[in-house]
């Protein structure tokens, strides 16, 4: 039997419990524009089947905007690798799922969307995590994975006085 911290399976513990957020998020990607827009909120991940998927939910605002989101992720111990899968309250659709793992600390996962008609890639990466704090950023790519255009990145500092209850 393989380890769980080998294998990856309890990759996504550090994200389990309440956190407030920041986001900035670039306005019209892959257009050119530099114009970004910041929001504040809460995240909250709860723990399925013993850490080997999760669901987070997301409520964002700022002055204009809300943004309320629902993460659902899910572990594959065939392929050590994890899958991603976002909706938003907008549409009320859960887009196509991310894959990908969890190495030396930094979680890296990838698909092929539709965007402005055209199919670009999109690459999640979870990075300088520590107890109390981690960052995720989102990129886009239209010419296959050469070059990638920053289009999110979310600050997120732990709530020490909630916790999560199911």
């Amino acid at each position: 039997m393989r380890s769980p911290i080998q294998d990856g399976q309890h990759a996504f513990d550090f994200e389990f419990g309440w956190w407030k957020a920041h986001l900035r998020r670039l306005v019209q990607p892959l257009s050119g524009s530099r114009t970004w827009v910041t929001y504040d909120g809460t995240s909250v991940v709860y723990k399925v089947w013993n850490g080997r998927a999760n669901v987070g939910e997301l409520e964002l605002v700022n002055a204009t905007a809300r943004i309320e989101g629902l993460t659902l992720r899910l572990y594959d111990p065939a392929t050590r690798q994890w899958s991603i899968s976002f909706a938003n309250s907008e549409d009320g659709r859960l887009g196509t799922a991310m894959v990908g793992r969890f190495e030396h600390g930094r979680g890296v996962f990838y698909d092929r969307e539709h965007f402005r008609g055209k199919t670009i890639g999109v690459r999640f990466v979870f990075s300088d995590i520590a107890p109390q704090s981690f960052r995720f950023v989102q990129a886009f790519s239209a010419d296959g994975g050469r070059t990638w255009e920053t289009n999110w990145i979310a600050d997120f500092t732990r709530e020490r006085s909630r916790a999560v209850t199911r």
